[in-house]
């Protein structure tokens, strides 16, 4: 049976010869891999080009529940994403985006509400002028709403520690290694604020920065099962 959806690209990959396989997210299936043809027509309604990482499309698909691997039909830009793909910076964003997506997102997660955040995200890393360098911080943090993990800031307090296993804040150090403590605390609670909005406003230096999506990652690597290491990380360290 066909099917019209919106997707997000998330990672393609080589298959075999004639066919690559390409993970989408899309908003009526959640996470989906599908065969794209490696070579095409100037007819052909898939072209490969549609296909980097973190396009946004409008595609029809064909579902079989017995399939692991579904088929493409058709699929067509559903935005024009200009600066993404010639801005040094946003691809360097993109690329580490587009890898943290396909090593969060699993097949069962079908939620419309996610897919939107994303495609808004995506939008906005497009649109966006100033506070790039804060951008990958407030997607980070703002998608594990979706994941049911966003943690619990509203207990801040001077000189507190923060429980990276259950997600909130505490006056007394945890009996695990698992937690934050000092500045570590402050940056925390100005992130709970932050926004794309905002982001701008937010000064962070690149050391405090990278400390934050460290510590980020751990607390993704604490809540999300079987999370491995993220190549791009370091390029984007180097980056901001």
């Amino acid at each position: 049976m066909l099917h019209k959806t919106q997707a997000v690209v998330l990672s393609i990959n080589k298959y075999n010869d004639r066919f690559s396989i390409v993970n989408l997210f899309t908003r009526d299936f959640g996470r989906v891999a599908y065969l794209l043809p490696r070579s095409s027509s100037k007819q052909s309604k898939l072209n490969h080009i549609l296909f980097s990482p973190l396009s946004l499309l409008n595609v029809e698909v064909e579902h079989q529940p017995t399939r692991d691997i579904q088929r493409l039909k058709e699929a067509q830009r559903l935005t024009l994403l200009y600066d993404i793909g010639t801005d040094m910076t946003k691809i360097s964003i993109v690329f580490f985006l587009s890898e943290f997506l396909t090593k969060v997102v699993r097949e069962s997660d079908n939620c419309m509400l996610m897919f939107e955040y994303i495609k808004n995200s995506i939008q906005v890393l497009e649109e966006t002028k100033v506070g790039l360098a804060n951008f990958h911080l407030t997607f980070l943090l703002g998608l594990t709403r979706f994941l049911g993990i966003y943690p619990n800031l509203d207990d801040y307090t001077e000189g507190c520690y923060f429980d990276l296993i259950n997600g909130d804040f505490t006056n007394t150090s945890p009996t695990h290694q698992h937690f934050l403590k000092g500045n570590e605390c402050v940056y925390l609670n100005k992130l709970s604020r932050i926004n794309y909005s905002n982001m701008h406003l937010f000064k962070l230096s690149r050391r405090d920065r990278n400390n934050i999506v460290e510590r980020l990652i751990i607390y993704y690597r604490l809540h999300v099962y079987e999370f491995p290491n993220l190549k791009s990380l370091d390029v984007l360290g180097e980056l901001f």
